[in-house]
């Protein structure tokens, strides 16, 4: 690519990110993601309770994907939740997440606009939809990015023993979980950034924002995880509100990573229209 390209790119970036109000949108998003999220697990937990699945290796799943103090919160959620199959638990969790999750989808289309510098001027009831489409993606790829590293082992024994799988392949496929769930994360990104913009856009287009957005959340979960386990003291500030304190600044910086990403596209967008 031209270098050219890349330092008009990296100022036109440096100049938008500057213009917007970013950590004022992610702390919005922090926010309808707070409200979101315990709905949205009561949902996904309900629907788990229904299957036969180790306490202990759902522990072990949470604590890993989600940084320090915030996967232990989850984690204890979780353990609190899972049990008896729970309908009218499920019903409740439904409801709940589409209205609560929502909410926070119509904060990120703003937040997409803004970067893209166009207003909305869809139909309120268009948008509602919009935003419960999309909030039902999240929820599949929740679901996916969870459940595929617990699922995934169990379903490659049974196709190791029934396919007498050699070592190296089925070493290769159990790492592959963690590539595929990776690129549902990508994917599902993509197709956010697709539909968010009140302006027709191309589907790839959306492409550059949704890796730089998967990667830089990769990272400063780990990171994050590191500075919570190792350097902040929350609980010596904030006592038994440190989990929620840390859960919020984590989406928070979520929310940073999901309007970086946003205005990656959107400046793509900007030079090539300016070029053709």
């Amino acid at each position: 690519m031209d270098i050219r390209v890349i330092t008009d790119f990296t100022k036109k970036l440096i100049e938008q990110i500057k213009s917007d109000p970013i950590p004022d949108l992610a702390a919005t998003l922090a926010f309808y993601f707070m409200l979101a999220i315990f709905p949205l697990m009561i949902f996904v937990l309900a629907g788990v309770s229904f299957f036969d699945i180790n306490n202990e290796q759902v522990s072990d799943l949470i604590t890993d994907f989600f940084p320090g103090e915030i996967g232990t919160t989850f984690s204890n959620i979780v353990l609190n939740t899972i049990g008896e199959p729970q309908i009218g638990l499920l019903s409740l969790g439904i409801i709940g997440t589409l209205w609560s999750a929502s909410n926070g989808i119509n904060a990120f289309i703003r937040s997409v606009n803004r970067a893209y510098n166009i207003e909305e001027t869809r139909h309120f009831l268009k948008l509602r939809g919009v935003a419960i489409v999309l909030t039902i993606a999240m929820v599949l790829l929740i679901i996916i990015t969870l459940a595929l590293p617990v699922f995934g082992s169990v379903i490659l024994n049974f196709l190791e023993n029934q396919l007498n799988l050699p070592t190296e392949v089925a070493s290769l496929l159990n790492n592959l979980r963690w590539v595929v769930a990776i690129i549902v994360m990508i994917g599902s990104l993509m197709i956010l950034y697709w539909i968010s913009p009140n302006e027709k856009i191309r589907l790839l287009d959306g492409l550059p924002g949704a890796i730089t957005a998967t990667i830089g959340w990769q990272l400063i979960s780990f990171f994050f995880s590191l500075y919570i386990s190792n350097f902040a003291n929350y609980e010596s500030t904030y006592g038994p509100l440190a989990g929620v304190i840390i859960l919020m600044f984590w989406f928070f910086i979520t929310g940073i990573i999901l309007i970086v990403g946003a205005e990656i596209n959107a400046t793509l967008h900007q030079m090539r229209k300016k070029h053709y």
